[in-house]
């Protein structure tokens, strides 16, 4: 079997390129073909860990859900995933690899055309499509030249391509003119359509302007695709995220709703895997928002996400004087939560492993009597079970079971490893089966496991433990069942591959992948 393909490029960054993916992957799958997601070079700090431990993209795990296939590290064989405005982590086919500055790996792209072809190709040859995502714009004529993540993959797979403009943020025809001109005539001839993305407005209005560029660049308009409020995780857009929870998904009347939680996450550097906390936002009651530039203000509770550079992280909650603001909000009752590597930051100090590049101990929140080393990454799925002995108010969580996912590990020393706040059905060998701490109050938690909230009962139960912090008893949910957040992905995807089967004229994509 050799798979039919099709890349979905753009005029740039966030114009669309992964959501338009995602809806491809599920419109052809409702079809009937056997249907995979490739990205050959990703730039993201939210990834993903596949079962057998491997780390990838997490746009490309959603896509590969919307396929309804298992994610693999093959889909997106090269992550990078910034460190610092000068040097990033390398991931290839799942593993890292060290870090790199931009030049340096400028210089080592050209070792990875070979990686990137030879996954692709395990991609094609065990499905019917596969939906290629670019990266950034085919334009960046600077980068042209051992290019892995757009016309340099179209060439190497013999991919058509489409390009997709974002009408939202304004000059759309001049975007996409602007990228066929600066294409070569042989990149020129791969681009068999261009669509338009993100358009709010009555379409009457904006067909004389689709007539006059199809006649500028010669390319036929495929769709004009609708701003649509459907729910598709967020790769690399924390703002994204934000206006999304203006909005919510699940509405309900209830005690719980009646009775409001205010959640607050740090906007951090180089945040990662803030997609952890999305079921959560969609609890009755649960009234969930980041903070970026000001002080943190009210909150029953601070989440601290995981981040790729802890040690900017806490330079960066001290320049803003959070720090102090959690002390004293952590003294008042509130719940401090921090999760993956943002979790020694909780502690009076910590350190980094090597390949940090550091190799100072640093000084974190002293909110936890603990001094955190971290380990060297190492990616695995777990399993386990909340402890059974913590006191109130978390004891309405004891011993519910979770499953999840870790990037790093840490040794802890002091008397927060008397309290550890997860016991995993496995001892992994760098953490003994036990992960995090809670404290003697209940209410600072750190643990290094990613993914709990999408563990329904868990989250149901934890936003109980909220309620009873802040007000000293349950309220109940009226109908509100626990979210299930797969489930609820999963009818999104339906609604959005119904969104592009009403814009987009899928017979000609069709035709343009030769089926």
């Amino acid at each position: 079997m050799t798979a039919k393909c099709i890349m979905i490029q753009g005029t740039g960054s966030s114009v669309g390129k992964s959501r338009l993916v995602t809806g491809f992957c599920r419109v052809f799958a409702q079809d009937g073909f056997k249907v995979a997601p490739f990205k050959a070079q990703n730039m993201a700090l939210n990834s993903y860990i596949t079962k057998d431990g491997l780390e990838m993209g997490r746009a490309q795990a959603v896509q590969a859900e919307a396929c309804k296939i298992e994610p693999q590290a093959i889909m997106n064989p090269v992550l990078l995933k910034p460190r610092s405005d000068k040097n990033s982590q390398v991931v290839v086919k799942g593993k890292p690899i060290g870090s790199l500055s931009a030049m340096d790996y400028q210089d080592y792209k050209s070792k990875l055309k070979k990686i990137v072809k030879e996954s692709y190709d395990e991609l094609a040859n065990s499905h019917d499509i596969v939906v290629i995502e670019g990266a950034g714009s085919p334009a960046e004529i600077n980068l042209r030249e051992d290019d892995i993540a757009n016309m340099g993959v179209a060439e190497l797979v013999d991919a058509p391509v489409v390009i997709a403009g974002d009408i939202d943020k304004g000059g759309v025809f001049a975007s996409l003119a602007g990228t066929m001109l600066l294409l070569t005539d042989e990149e020129r001839a791969r681009v068999k359509g261009v669509i338009i993305n993100k358009f709010r407005g009555d379409l009457r209005l904006l067909e004389p302007g689709l007539k006059m560029l199809e006649d500028i660049i010669k390319r036929p308009m495929l769709g004009v695709v609708p701003y649509a409020d459907i729910y598709i995780d967020e790769e690399d857009s924390p703002q994204a995220e934000k206006e999304r929870l203006l909005q919510k998904y699940i509405k309900t009347d209830s005690d719980a709703s009646r009775h409001p939680i205010i959640v607050k996450i740090l906007t951090l550097p180089r945040i990662t895997n803030f997609n952890d906390f999305a079921p959560l936002a969609e609890y009755p009651g649960i009234n969930l928002s980041y903070v970026s530039q000001g002080p943190i203000g009210d909150a029953d509770m601070v989440l601290i996400p995981a981040s790729e550079n802890p040690k900017e992280s806490i330079e960066f909650i001290r320049k803003r004087e959070w720090d102090e603001e959690i002390s004293e909000l952590a003294r008042k009752g509130a719940v401090i939560f921090a999760q993956g590597s943002s979790l020694p930051l909780l502690g009076r100090k910590f350190e980094l492993p090597f390949d940090f590049e550091t190799n100072e101990s640093i000084e974190g929140l002293n909110l936890i009597d603990a001094d955190i080393a971290m380990n060297p990454q190492q990616n695995i799925r777990v399993s386990g079970h909340i402890s059974d002995n913590l006191t109130s108010p978390a004891d309405v969580l004891n011993g519910e079971k979770i499953n999840g996912y870790m990037i790093y590990s840490g040794n802890i020393r002091g008397e927060a490893v008397k309290k550890s706040f997860i016991k995993l059905d496995e001892a992994y060998s760098t953490v003994d089966g036990l992960d995090g701490f809670i404290s003697s109050t209940g209410r600072v938690i750190g643990t290094f496991v990613h993914g709990l909230f999408d563990n329904p009962e868990f989250t149901k139960k934890f936003v109980s433990f909220l309620q009873i912090c802040k007000y000293g008893r349950t309220f109940d949910f009226g109908d509100f069942e626990s979210l299930n957040f797969k489930e609820f992905r999963e009818k999104e995807f339906d609604r959005w591959a119904d969104v592009l089967r009403n814009s987009v004229d899928i017979k000609k994509i069709y035709e343009i992948m030769g089926m």
